[in-house]
């Protein structure tokens, strides 16, 4: 029998360490007063305070309009909000190989969830030596014109910073992969079809850098943008209530698969009830049918937002197929 908050779709992985009704007060579907009944969350991890931060647009991002909404009380802090400035959290390796990652929490379009599938990735990966970035990107929901090209004006702009710092932090510019969980998945697989479109004006030398990832693995990714397969918060915040036909198609990455398309990683839980396995398998057979590279693992359980996912769950052991998966491909590429 389902819980009250799966009923409500709150995803199972993250219920064990974020206030989970916070988020729902926030939108309406419980109160504050509920919220306050429900534990604390962990606080802000000292290694993503103390992380060297990269300022995407230094002179203000490329659309205005941003406007600051009120935080219900006891709002967590992990879960990023009023996102005005974005910018990349630097985590090194003690020794590098050579690579970097980008990595894109979820938090459907709603927040950017910085300790499960931020810190905890940056961890494990720079444990195997990748130079790892988190992006805080900016939300499609808070003012922004044009909200639909936001986040990923935002993931390009990262990619090519990423590569403009590789001399800097020692690792290939051209060894440059990313990972994106939820609606950050969302936003890896739009960076991944659409990295080429022309969704801000350049402004320096960087914006002349590629934005195609080397690679790119999505997380229980939210690829459809329409019922009943999407994640219709997630889509909501992006798109608005009522989107154009042509609004969703743009925002479609599944539809946008071709030659160019980096290979990709897909991770999914059959038992998912807030982004069905059928995201995955949307994207799965796009990149089958323009002959791209791709490997999915679809694990029996797991529900939602796991991040890392449990050690003694097989779901727990994806981060070292994708290190493995990686391997390969970097392999290839040089």
């Amino acid at each position: 029998m389902k819980s009250d908050l799966e009923r409500l779709g709150v995803p199972i992985g993250r219920r064990s360490f974020l206030t989970a009704a916070a988020g729902l007060a926030s939108l309406g579907v419980v109160t504050q007063a509920q919220a306050q009944q429900f534990p604390k969350l962990p606080p802000m991890p000292k290694s993503w305070i103390d992380a060297e931060q990269i300022s995407l647009w230094p002179d203000g991002p490329p659309t205005n309009g941003f406007a600051a909404k009120p935080l219900p009380p006891g709002w967590p802090d992990i879960m990023v909000r009023n996102i005005e400035r974005p910018v990349l959290r630097v985590f090194r390796p003690a020794t590098s190989n050579g690579r970097a990652l980008l990595v894109m929490p979820g938090g459907a379009y709603t927040f950017v969830s910085i300790l499960n599938e931020g810190v905890d990735v940056a961890r494990t990966m720079t444990a195997r030596g990748y130079t790892v970035f988190v992006l805080t990107y900016r939300l499609p929901d808070e003012g922004w014109k044009g909200r639909e090209d936001v986040p990923l004006q935002d993931a390009q702009r990262a990619i090519r910073m990423i590569r403009a710092q590789a001399g800097r932090y020692g690792y290939g510019a051209d060894m440059v992969a990313a990972v994106g969980f939820s609606a950050g998945g969302h936003l890896g697989a739009t960076l991944a079809t659409d990295f080429a479109q022309p969704v801000y004006r350049p402004r320096d030398a960087t914006d002349a850098l590629d934005a195609r990832p080397t690679a790119m693995g999505l997380i229980y990714p939210v690829i459809s943008v329409t019922a009943p397969i999407t994640h219709t918060e997630s889509a909501m915040r992006l798109l608005g209530n009522a989107p154009t036909a042509d609004l969703v198609a743009r925002r479609s990455p599944a539809s946008h698969v071709g030659a160019d398309t980096p290979p990709v990683f897909l991770v999914h839980a059959l038992d998912d009830s807030a982004v069905p396995a059928e995201n995955s398998l949307i994207m799965m057979r796009a990149m089958q049918a323009a002959k791209r590279p791709v490997e999915v693992h679809l694990f029996e359980e797991g529900g939602h937002g796991f991040g890392l996912g449990p050690a003694d769950k097989p779901c727990g052991r994806w981060s070292t197929l994708f290190a493995a998966w990686l391997d390969r491909h970097f392999a290839a590429k040089g």
